[in-house]
């Protein structure tokens, strides 16, 4: 990590606090909102075939540490409780 880097080192009970008080003073709804903007720019940018390839590694990487037994069991604990119809 950088020396000179400004601000508490992540994890930190400061820094901690840090994000709580922005939190505070903007709300959930920033958040919500500068994520959906950050991912109009990428799509718009990159293009929607981006967000599939990175979902087929996440996917790939998810079998290679978890193997198929993992999506039987998700899968099975999804089936038990289906979403509700809206």
């Amino acid at each position: 990590m950088r020396e000179d880097k400004r601000g508490p080192t992540p994890g930190t009970p400061q820094a901690r606090h840090g994000g709580q008080a922005v939190r505070e003073k903007y709300g959930p709804q920033f958040y919500a909102e500068i994520g959906r903007k950050g991912g109009e720019t990428v799509k718009n940018e990159r293009g929607s075939e981006f967000f599939a390839q990175i979902g087929r590694k996440g996917g790939a990487s998810t079998m290679e540490r978890h193997g198929t037994d993992f999506y039987s069991r998700i899968g099975k604990k999804g089936g038990e409780h289906p979403r509700p119809k809206p």
